[in-house]
């Protein structure tokens, strides 16, 4: 039995009103820890993701000798460190220190950047908005006034194919394909075609600014030090965008004023942001013969949700950066796409895909925000082989694996909080073939959303947009379907929840 739930926590429900924070945030970050259950946690920012083979190899040697022996991958593509022992903060600050991985102190926790994880890879090509990451991240640390951004604040770089255009971005750009138009931006001293155009969003404002393409990231900033004005001026202390009381919201238009401020030209592109913007067709397509799975059959983002005069553009079959696989690219290069298993890596498994990045591919790895790892750069000759080796070795290289979109929290016995182990409970039910608790029947029906399992109502590390929520409660596990207001049910949801055992642990 499923029963509707409200849409996800990290949108605030219509009508309800938004928090008043009086302390900052507490996320954990790489100087400061948190105290878990099992040992201190550090959360390693990569802004895209990006990894360097030396920065890689880093992070294994922090979770060897510092940590638990494991890695954690979240859903905004960084890296978390679990089961450190009191005291080790100085050594763990000189290890990623050294690898390059904390050019900012002051910084280290606002280095929130998401990117499209196959910009550049896949053989359409789209916009390489990783470079844009880069020069944002480069901005963000060389800003005094960045360093009052929560650990929270999230930057969106989509590039153009909407896979992560809708994750709950504060900041978001969207590439757009090819451009749009070849006229001046208002208030530009270059011409619009010079390196392609973005749309840029705040929040959940549905209308868009269009900007020239090199100025994206100076934009991006631009209009994060326009939220902390925001902020501060309503008193409310909000760490993200979505969180400024009514009257002090921030929209495109006032970040556009910024914008000309600034020097930075742009256009008011006016649009109904629809709940699927992000979606780029059918993510659950078939693959080709490569073993690449493609999306495809709907407009980018950068079409029909944003710019209403814009003709519709032609489908394309864009890869899908959430499957894993062979990702086929241009000139016969390849690159490999794998998933953790419940979001948790072994450092033997991280040292694995380290090597492969070394030996075959092209020295860096891509975390994603689907819990994975890209690996760039491979000849067609070895992209199979060593995709093999991965499989082999218990990561997901298979779209039709059953542990695919299968997620948990942390649970017991790392989270205090948890009811229950969460992660053994969604093993042995992924093992005996029933990844959802409930009647086998309705199981079909929930194969192409994610399942996440939860020992709190906290649901940390939950998926965005619609998905299935495997709860924890006193009674056992009760089975809901989280639905965005504007998406409409997949299918029919009962009136009440059923409930599936579940040992609470002690």
């Amino acid at each position: 039995m499923l029963a509707a739930m409200p849409p996800s926590p990290s949108i605030r429900p219509q009508g309800a009103e938004p928090p008043i924070r009086d302390r900052g945030d507490a996320c954990p970050g790489a100087l400061r820890l948190h105290s878990a259950a099992d040992g201190h946690l550090a959360r390693v920012r990569l802004p895209a993701g990006d990894l360097t083979v030396r920065q890689a190899e880093a992070l294994a040697d922090a979770a060897d000798r510092l940590g638990d022996g494991h890695l954690s991958l979240t859903s905004r593509g960084n890296a978390e460190l679990r089961g450190l022992p009191d005291g080790c903060g100085g050594r763990l600050a000189a290890l990623l220190r050294d690898a390059g991985l904390l050019p900012s102190e002051r910084h280290e926790r606002v280095r929130n950047i998401l990117a499209s994880p196959l910009a550049g890879l896949d053989r359409h090509t789209p916009p390489d908005v990783r470079l844009w990451a880069r020069e944002l991240d480069g901005l963000l640390c060389a800003s005094e006034s960045a360093t009052a951004l929560s650990g929270r604040f999230l930057f969106v770089l989509d590039d153009g194919r909407g896979d992560v255009a809708a994750l709950g971005g504060d900041v978001s750009l969207v590439a757009e394909r090819g451009g749009s138009g070849s006229g001046d931006l208002p208030g530009a001293g270059r011409p619009a075609g010079a390196g392609g155009t973005a749309l840029l969003r705040v929040g959940d404002d549905p209308a868009a600014l269009r900007i020239a393409g090199p100025d994206a990231p100076r934009a991006a900033l631009t209009a994060a030090e326009a939220f902390l004005t925001a902020a501060a001026a309503s008193g409310s202390g909000a760490w993200r965008v979505r969180e400024l009381p009514d009257g002090h919201g921030l929209t495109a238009r006032a970040v556009a004023e910024r914008l000309r401020t600034a020097g930075i030209g742009c256009a008011e592109v006016a649009g109904e942001v629809a709940a699927g913007v992000a979606g780029a067709g059918d993510v659950t397509g078939t693959p080709d013969a490569t073993g690449t799975t493609y999306a495809t059959g709907a407009p980018t983002p950068a079409s029909a949700p944003y710019a209403g005069s814009a003709p519709p553009t032609a489908s394309v079959p864009y890869a899908d950066s959430s499957a894993p696989g062979v990702i086929e690219g241009t000139d016969g290069a390849r690159a490999l796409s794998v998933l953790a298993p419940l979001g948790r890596l072994s450092a033997a498994q991280w040292r694995l895909l380290t090597a492969v990045a070394a030996e075959d591919g092209a020295g860096a790895l891509r975390l994603t925000p689907w819990r994975g790892v890209v690996i760039p750069g491979l000849s067609a000759d070895t992209a199979a082989p060593r995709l093999r080796e991965l499989s082999a070795a218990g990561l997901i290289t298979d779209p039709d694996s059953p542990w695919h979109r299968i997620g948990a929290c942390t649970g017991r016995p790392g989270c205090a909080k948890s009811r229950t182990d969460v992660r053994a409970d969604a093993t042995a039910a992924v093992s005996a073939g029933a990844p959802v608790p409930g009647e086998p029947g309705q199981q079909p029906a929930l194969r192409r959303l994610p399942v996440y399992w939860s020992g709190c109502e906290r649901r940390c590390g939950h998926p965005h947009g619609a998905w299935v929520d495997v709860l924890a409660t006193p009674e056992g596990y009760r089975v809901s379907v989280v639905q965005p207001q504007s998406t409409p049910a997949p299918h029919p949801a009962p009136a009440a929840p059923s409930a599936a055992p579940c040992p609470t642990t002690p």
